[in-house]
């Protein structure tokens, strides 16, 4: 895009743009948030008067076309990201969509199909493949600090929340938007960190199931799979442990690298050289570097690392450990 300043739109101006996003497109040179929308009115005026926003809408459409919007970030629920994203593609407009990028792998290649038929940049908001602590584990990988890399293999587990256990209705485990509950709204950032960090994944096979009965969405999966470069993986994701862990292990010829997806921990690289350990904290507004990269994109500085065509990939890999393909 040739503009000294790109206009962006919000759909869904709910927590996700409070603080981790929407601030970063404001704060970046260059971008500027000119209007929002949620479809409670009230609470889009709110959203909009609290963070300088000149304009707010309650209908999705009027934001998409209008004029004074260059580019549209979509932050609603998953089970709306499709519908959404066709009609910013028909518009003709950039866009980034939250992750993960739709409910399916089908939907997310429909999008991704979409915007490509029309040339449009597409991004998803995969925002751990730009941020320091995770670039200083590719780093470690890419200069060879542990040898050759020969598994993966990362543990989430957590206990049920007091919502769980209520019963009160939360969408992240409504099985109709987001089949595999909370595995579709964390395991995605893991999965799509791991195809940055060691390549794509060739072969991916899984078990899921609800061990619970909280809720109608998965709690307890596992997977396995192969990288296209001969490094295996497996993962364990289960909403009902007692309690919270989060560890990633790398293990190679001649060391290790651990890390947490989600933890506020240190990245370690243990090698022949010893052990090293590194507190590398996370921006304010933990979405800043990835909306950087967005303007470089845009920009034609550099390519953006989480585009249209790498979230695919990670939608299919979520869907072959669910067993849906």
């Amino acid at each position: 895009m040739n503009k000294t300043k790109i206009r962006w739109g919000i759909l869904g101006c709910g927590n996700v743009t409070e603080i981790k996003s929407g601030p970063a497109y404001q704060k970046t040179d260059g971008f500027e948030v000119v209007a929002v929308m949620r479809r409670d009115a009230n609470k889009a005026a709110d959203y909009a008067k609290r963070h300088g926003v000149s304009k707010y809408y309650s209908d999705a459409d009027a934001l998409i076309n209008d004029d004074e919007v260059d580019a549209v970030y979509i932050a609603t629920p998953p089970d709306s990201h499709k519908l959404y994203a066709l009609k910013v593609a028909a518009a003709g407009k950039p866009c980034c969509i939250e992750k993960p990028m739709a409910p399916s792998y089908a939907d997310s290649l429909e999008i991704q199909k979409a915007f490509e038929l029309k040339k449009l940049p597409l991004f998803v908001a995969y925002y751990r493949r730009s941020l320091p602590r995770f670039l200083k584990v590719k780093e470690w990988l890419d200069a060879n600090e542990i040898g050759q890399v020969r598994h993966i293999r990362w543990f989430l587990g957590k206990p049920p929340n007091d919502i769980d256990l209520s019963g009160e209705y939360n969408w992240r485990t409504d099985a109709k938007v987001a089949p595999a509950g909370y595995f579709d709204d964390l395991a995605s950032h893991g999965l799509d960190l791991f195809a940055y960090l060691l390549g794509d994944f060739k072969s991916v096979s899984g078990t899921a199931l609800n061990q619970q009965g909280l809720y109608s969405a998965k709690d307890a999966i596992t997977g396995h799979w192969l990288h296209e470069n001969g490094i295996t993986g497996s993962g364990t994701w289960n909403f009902g442990t007692h309690q919270r862990e989060d560890l990633v292990e790398i293990y190679g010829s001649e060391g290790k690298i651990s890390f947490a997806v989600f933890e506020e921990a240190d990245v370690v690289l243990a090698n022949t050289k010893g052990e090293e350990k590194l507190f590398i904290e996370h921006p304010e507004h933990v979405q800043k570097f990835h909306v950087e990269n967005l303007k470089k994109d845009l920009l034609g500085k550099q390519t953006h690392p989480s585009t249209g065509k790498t979230a695919v990939h990670t939608s299919w890999v979520m869907d072959s450990i669910l067993g849906n393909l």
